[in-house]
């Protein structure tokens, strides 16, 4: 595929060079169909390459040629030229659009070269619409250009192409000047230019993340910024964000990824609302937002950063008091820069730094607590051992084993209860051999001191289990907290009306670490095996069963989440089966809501066969009864008409009859306006070419309207058949309802890039509430009267104006009266993909 920002940088040519060097190392190569546009050095290209014929299809009384798909396709050639791949195929050709002719050839086993302009993708076609002011009437599918196997820039600055196009190289001498002066401006070019360009870097992005999946590279490329900023929802979260924007901006296409990580401790007393801030700042600023469960805070960020390809990673300043950091050691952000490896951290500075509180010693038990409890259960019972017999014999057993129960406490605050076990153990011999009679043997001579040494023991078991047991219950209500809080974001898309299924895939993926996510949906079962289809998948998924995960997650019956990466621990999962019920319900959302836009045609047009049949009861019976009657009466044989009468009978069956022609043409062609399959054709079109049409259609009436369109009035991009019928509308409107001696105005101008045709009457006018009103089919505002039709002409006039890519719109006349205002493109304003002279454009629904 070549992709370019603009017409004339050169596609064509290098698609045809490409030809010339592939058939030159003996591929088989063809030209399926080409355009030229009349440029001679694209022409010459074309010389000794095989050229198919074209099929040619005749429509509306005019040949048009298209590429013989069946042609191609017998021809059979390893590669096939197939031009302008957004092109709209002629009404009779076998599909509708070039693209999916390609797709057909590709499914032949026919490999296909094509070409392609960045303003007719349909997800920037809005964005070059408003850089342009052009509308593109033809698009095609990103999916389509992003399945290509390779896409080529074809490059070229907006200088050059404007000095291409001054030379004659692009189009005719007649249409530089135009072209240089409405699309093919420096700023449009320039803009045009960059989204190509964004476009193209976002899809070898997206082969870069795939090419590192597959071969499992956790390293950083740098090959683009990527800014992670760490968000806790505390007061400088702010000031965070807005630094890691300015970071990301300083390089063009620089990504910004904003991550808060919930887990057993430290992140987990965050303010729902100030994190939703955030979050909105986050997005306000153009990046992402992400929330991962992990209880390594330092670890989760590096993973998440890791797996991102970031570049980049933005923390604040501990908020740790001194005296926390002597209890609790490195902080997040010394961890993080000592493991970071090659990504940059930057520690920013706020003004919460250092206004922490010292932190609970019963918090959750890490690994590294546990390890500094056993060392403290070994070294506490020999050194309170010396520190006690220092003292001699002032102090009894009883207070002895008190200073033991201590340090058995402090074991058990610092390590749990294991190490509380143990240092109780080495209490109560330390106790036996050296403060129990008789010293320095392991006997006791007492009863009542062994009563006392085994209380002791049961004591220090005991309170170990109570200050263990509160530790894990603090773990598991901080675990809580932190599900509480992915669940409170899983609501929250809910609420904020968020339905994209991949995206909430996305998020149970970085929230539990995984390298994939698919939801599955059994679509056939029998005795021997079942059939499974991915709905939709993140990350990497090579599943075709639910079983070839590592965890899979019921949904409902014929659903599934498949994740792949590790196995889930037995909270993980039921905190899982959250998201996967809600995946379920986005299933059965979106498929409602595809059949709710699948009936609603139907509805409409069974609404719409309910209004004609109560519309046009009166309407269709009158003229078929004026003409039968006159017919009648002219082959009856009990009257002898004069010439007079008979001439007056024939004159009335045959306007009869014009008027339900008039009346069925209109039905046909709003029924095939619904249904989207009116064709039509637009093409530079003067006023003087319609102007017959719109006096023939109002026959004498046509006298009493007052023209006054200037001879100066610019070329418009239309139907002439359709932009007569159009007016003739509006004029015969205007003459219903305008009083005697004050005949309609009809007036023509040109308003920047479009030409604007009025019809002025001094008639009753319309109410502004009404306005909108007067354009539904079989409306005429409760009128009562049946002889002026069915209230179908604006209905018409409004669909067939918005299918030429016009507008209509009703205004008041100075003095009373109603102004219809057509507004059509101007053909000095079309994209330089306009067909040269003698070439119409397929345009609209057909």
């Amino acid at each position: 595929m070549y992709l370019g920002a603009a017409p004339g940088v050169g596609k064509t040519y290098k698609m045809l060079d490409e030809a010339r060097r592939r058939r030159a190392r003996g591929t088989d190569v063809v030209v399926g169909f080409v355009e030229t546009h009349g440029r001679a050095q694209t022409a010459a290209m074309l010389e000794d390459l095989e050229v198919l014929p074209r099929k040619i299809i005749d429509y509306r009384g005019a040949s048009f040629t298209e590429m013989d798909l069946d042609a191609v396709r017998a021809r059979r050639p390893e590669v096939v030229l197939v031009d302008e791949l957004a092109h709209s195929n002629v009404p009779g050709s076998k599909n509708a659009k070039r693209w999916e002719d390609i797709d057909e050839l590709l499914t032949a086993g026919i490999n296909v070269i094509s070409t392609v302009n960045i303003q007719h993708l349909e997800s920037i076609n809005d964005v070059v619409e408003k850089i342009t002011g052009v509308p593109q009437r033809e698009t095609v599918p990103d999916r389509v250009v992003r399945s290509a196997n390779q896409i080529e820039l074809v490059d070229m600055a907006p200088e050059a192409l404007r000095r291409r196009m001054a030379h004659g190289n692009v189009y005719a001498a007649d249409k530089v000047d135009a072209a240089l002066g409405n699309y093919f401006r420096v700023g449009n070019l320039s803009a045009l230019r960059e989204l190509a360009l964004l476009w193209l870097a976002d899809r070898v992005d997206a082969g870069l993340q795939q090419y590192r999946s597959q071969h499992d590279i956790e390293s950083t490329w740098e090959a683009r910024e990527r800014v992670v900023v760490a968000v806790t929802g505390g007061p400088e979260g702010e000031t965070l964000i807005r630094r890691a924007a300015r970071i990301a901006a300083r390089s063009s296409g620089g990504d910004l990824l904003a991550v808060h990580i919930t887990r057993s401790d430290g992140l987990t007393g965050a303010d729902p609302k100030r994190l939703a801030e955030q979050r909105a700042l986050v997005e306000s600023l153009g990046g992402t937002y992400h929330q991962v469960v992990g209880d390594d805070i330092p670890a989760a960020l590096l993973s998440f950063a890791r797996a991102e390809n970031a570049t980049q990673l933005v923390l604040g300043g501990s908020r740790r008091n001194w005296l926390s950091a002597l209890f609790t050691g490195p902080g997040i952000g010394a961890t993080s820069i000592r493991d970071a490896g090659d990504i940059d951290v930057h520690l920013v500075t706020h003004s919460e730094m250092g206004r922490g509180r010292l932190p609970r010693l019963h918090g959750s038990l890490s690994r590294q607590r546990i390890v500094y409890g056993f060392v403290l259960a070994v070294l506490l019972p020999p050194l309170l051992a010396v520190l006690l017999g220092l003292g001699g014999d002032t102090l009894n057993l009883t207070s002895n084993m008190l200073a033991f129960l201590f340090a058995v406490v402090v074991v058990a605050l610092v390590g749990g209860l294991w190490p509380a076990m143990l240092s109780a153990i080495a209490g109560t011999a330390v106790l036996n051999y050296f403060f129990t009679p008789p010293t320095r043997t392991f006997s006791i001579a007492e009863p009542n001191n062994a009563l006392a040494l085994g209380i002791f023991i049961g004591v220090a078991a005991l309170v170990s289990s109570v200050v263990d047991r509160a530790a894990r219950r603090t773990r598991q209500a901080a675990r809580a907290a932190a599900e509480s809080e992915t669940l409170a974001t899983l609501a929250g898309t809910v609420l904020r009306g968020e339905t994209a299924l991949p995206a909430l895939l996305e998020r149970v993926r970085e929230a539990f670490g995984m390298t994939g996510a698919c939801l599955m949906e059994r679509v056939d079962s029998d005795e021997l095996n079942e059939v499974w289809r991915p709905v939709a998948s993140v990350g990497t998924n090579t599943c075709r069963r639910p079983e070839e995960g590592d965890a899979e997650i019921p949904a409902r019956d014929d659903l599934v989440l498949v994740l792949q990466g590790r196995s889930l621990a037995a909270d993980e999962r039921r905190l899982v089966g959250a998201f996967a019920a809600h995946a379920a319900a986005l299933v059965d959302r979106t498929r409602l809501s595809e059949a709710a836009a699948e009936a609603k045609p139907l509805a409409e047009a069974d609404k719409l066969r309910t209004a004609l049949l109560r519309a046009v009861g009166h309407d269709l019976r009158t003229p078929l009864a004026s003409a039968k009657a006159s017919v009648t009466s002219l082959r009856s044989s009990d009257v002898d008409w004069t010439p007079a009468e008979r001439d007056e009978l024939l004159e009335t069956a045959d306007e009869s009859l014009d008027r339900l022609t008039r009346l069925v043409d209109n039905l046909l062609d709003l029924s095939r306006l619904q249904a989207g399959v009116l064709p039509i054709f637009t093409r530079p079109t003067t006023f003087d070419e319609i102007l017959p049409g719109i006096l023939s259609e109002l026959g004498t009436a046509a006298r009493s309207v007052t023209m006054d369109v200037p001879d100066t009035l610019p070329l418009i991009e239309a139907d002439p058949a359709l932009l007569e019928r159009v007016i003739a509308n509006l004029l015969a409107n205007a003459l219903r309802h305008s009083p005697d001696g004050k005949p309609p105005l009809l007036t023509g101008s040109s308003l920047g890039d479009f030409v604007e045709i009025r019809v002025i009457d001094r008639g009753p006018g319309i109410p502004a509430s009404d306005r909108d009103r007067v354009f539904a089919p079989f409306q005429r505002l409760g009128d009562t009267d049946n002889t002026t039709g069915v209230g179908l002409g604006l209905a018409l006039a409004r669909g067939l104006t918005e299918a030429m890519q016009g507008t209509l719109q009703p205004e008041d006349t100075p003095g009373g009266g109603l102004t219809m205002v057509v507004s059509m493109p101007s053909a000095t304003m079309r994209p330089a993909e306009a067909p040269v002279p003698g070439r119409l454009e397929r345009e609209g629904n057909g």
